[in-house]
């Protein structure tokens, strides 16, 4: 990996995603018939129940509920991160705000986005979020029919694997193995369904995303033999 990484067109990000309804039997029948195909695909152990905790891992069956991203910058020669988050119920009002931040400031050839399995989970499904809510692509999402070494994606973990694809490993992982100050607050991924749909918090999920954010930057650094950010160099715009 490169020492001294060009920050200028760089931006890292996260997402928050969720079933589409708060429960398997809010969902029309269409919905659920399509669901229970796509279950009965996955559960490979007979395990029962309707498995739709796991549908905000889906495109076709979740929508996002925040994204939220940073950059790396210099002031007064010193490195800071600023973050900022679009949140919301309405997906296709975030995915379009989001899509006008990447048509503004990452349209150049040079433009690049990082994501921790961004390649597998948050481009992709962003992606296909944009198709579903007609939102058009960006420039530096519209992939198709590009070469790999095309593709201006940065994924963190593709990095650490270093060619062994025999495992996921997590951020949190990441940021334990590194010495950096661990992301996580009062809820996990697992939690994020419930925060939405039942406690209808979005603020303690755009909380979340967020250290994701700055977990994802400060791990990215230490992969370039950098020195991490201090917190008080991390501004919320």
């Amino acid at each position: 990996m490169p020492k001294n990484p060009d920050y200028g067109n760089l931006l890292f990000l996260d997402i928050e995603t969720v079933g589409q309804f708060p429960d398997y039997e809010s969902g029309d029948e269409s919905y659920r018939s399509f669901w229970d195909q796509k279950w009965s695909a996955l559960n490979r152990n007979q395990d029962e129940g309707d498995g739709y905790e796991r549908a905000g891992i889906y495109a076709e069956f979740g929508k996002i509920v925040c994204i939220s991203v940073g950059y790396v910058h210099s002031k007064n020669s010193e490195d800071h991160i600023r973050i900022k988050s679009y949140a919301s119920d309405n997906e296709k009002e975030l995915l379009e705000d989001f899509a006008e931040l990447l048509r503004r400031n990452y349209s150049s050839y040079d433009a690049r986005l990082c994501a921790h399995n961004g390649k597998e989970f948050d481009f992709p499904y962003i992606a296909r979020r944009m198709l579903i809510n007609g939102v058009e692509l960006p420039l530096v999402l519209d992939i198709a029919g590009k070469k790999p070494w095309e593709i201006p994606h940065l994924d963190t973990m593709e990095m650490w694997k270093f060619g062994d694809w025999k495992s996921y490993t997590s951020l949190n992982l990441l940021t334990h193995v590194f010495g950096i100050p661990s992301p996580k607050g009062d809820i996990d991924g697992s939690m994020v369904s419930t925060v939405y749909w039942k406690e209808k918090d979005l603020e303690r999920i755009t909380n979340y995303c967020q250290k994701d954010v700055v977990a994802l930057i400060q791990v990215f650094r230490k992969m370039h033999y950098e020195e991490l950010i201090p917190e008080s160099h991390v501004d919320l715009i």
